[in-house]
């Protein structure tokens, strides 16, 4: 009988007697079993599908409640080329090392100093208070706002054709297109107020001369009228009017030589031969201007011209008043020479923006389509879903090891609160 029982279990195959979780056991050591992978979800198939239409409603209810449409619109336009005689070219000359520097420092094309220009703090100032920025923002502070600003743009240089694109996103259209457009006329004001020649700096500086010059005018108008007022004195005539008349020339033609000797230091040094020629012209007219204005007693013989000192009271404060007013016209007509030659001398070398399309209000949303981002979505909740059945399918098999159940159940305690 022993024997025939030994026969018995040689005969059985050793799968057979072995329980199931050592069959698992025995297939976990060798090769992943694909069909058992498919077997598993299409066993767990209903919760793989419950992740996925989860996350298809949630994906699509951020899209079309919470998440706004964005636009995008474009402006083109041209810079000034860097062509040999160019403003652009001259500019980069002038200031010498500092343009080899940049250079270096990868400075390649005109196109990407006008993008530096667009994207200062002073232009994106100017479009947030323009646009209210900071209200549609809901940003506190103004940098704040020029953070969201500089995100929603992008400025590209095409290396091929050297244009300039600025695009900017929004979720209203035409606030999209105005702050491109909005880029653009910033754009022009920085051209225009930088002075990036040297016929830019002197048009600058005859400015600032001509409108001093301009208030000193309107009061030395306002002071021969109360003068004039005062006296009861109209036009003086004679020997003083002829000394006044020359004294105003003289003083006129110092000023006139003195604002463009302080033109001319901008750029050149006291050695500079313009400059010498200057300084001895002013030279010469203050000495003639003081010999005028010189006692009698230093006066050569035959000199017709009167001292200030010989005219009655009344009359000397007329001249006085009216010596001045004649200075501040001569030497505002002087200065207004020399800005309309500067201004002329501008023109021609100011560089020039060419505008090739500006923005318009764009009729596509722009980004990835909704539809897309919601089966995006659902792709994600099915991998959830099947990592979900994968750890499941794990966690089940290791609970079944009575030896890993109970290192389990002493880890669980072991991390319990309660003793």
């Amino acid at each position: 009988m022993r024997q025939e029982t030994v026969i018995e279990k040689r005969d059985v195959h050793p799968e057979a007697e072995a329980p199931p979780l050592e069959r698992e056991q025995v297939a976990e050591e060798g090769e992943v079993d694909l069909i058992e992978l498919a077997r598993l979800f299409l066993r767990e198939k209903k919760i793989i599908l419950r992740f996925v239409a989860v996350s298809v409603v949630l994906t699509a209810a951020v899209v079309y409640l919470v998440m706004k449409p964005i636009y995008t619109a474009e402006a083109l336009f041209l810079p000034p080329q860097n062509t040999p005689g160019s403003s652009v070219a001259q500019m980069a000359g002038q200031i010498g090392p500092l343009g080899a520097l940049g250079a270096l420092g990868g400075l390649k094309s005109p196109g990407e100093l006008y993008v530096g220009i667009l994207g200062s703090r002073t232009v994106a100032d100017s479009l947030i208070k323009k646009f209210d920025l900071q209200k549609v923002y809901k940003s506190k502070t103004l940098s704040d706002s020029a953070n969201r600003l500089k995100k929603r743009t992008v400025f590209t240089v095409s290396k091929t054709s050297s244009l300039v694109k600025i695009s900017v996103e929004d979720h209203d259209p035409k606030r999209a297109a105005d702050l491109a457009n909005g880029y653009l006329d910033a754009l022009y004001e920085q051209n225009g107020r930088l002075a990036l020649t040297e016929a830019s700096q002197r048009r600058l500086f005859f400015e600032e001369q001509l409108e001093r010059e301009k208030n000193g005018l309107a009061n030395a108008e306002v002071d021969m009228k109360k003068t004039q007022e005062q006296t009861g004195l109209i036009m003086p005539t004679g020997q003083a009017q002829v000394e006044i008349e020359e004294m105003a020339q003289i003083r006129a033609q110092i000023s006139s030589r003195e604002v463009e000797l302080a033109a001319f230091r901008q750029g050149a040094t006291d050695q500079n031969p313009q400059v010498v020629r200057l300084q001895m012209q002013i030279t010469g007219l203050q000495q003639q201007l003081q010999k005028l204005q010189s006692d009698p007693s230093q006066r050569q013989a035959g000199n017709i011209q009167l001292p200030t000192a010989k005219v009655p009271e009344f009359e000397l404060e007329y001249i006085r008043k009216q010596r001045e007013l004649r200075y501040h016209e001569t030497l505002f007509e002087m200065v207004a020479k020399q800005y309309e030659a500067a201004r002329l001398d501008e023109s021609r070398d100011a560089p020039l923006l060419q505008i090739i399309d500006r923005a318009v209000v764009p009729d596509h949303k722009s980004g990835l389509p909704r539809s897309l981002i919601v089966f995006a979505g659902g792709l994600l909740g099915g991998f959830i879903g099947i990592v979900w059945v994968i750890l499941k399918y794990f966690a089940m098999n290791l609970m079944r090891d009575p030896a890993n159940a109970a290192k389990l159940e002493e880890l669980r305690q072991a991390a319990s609160l309660e003793r």
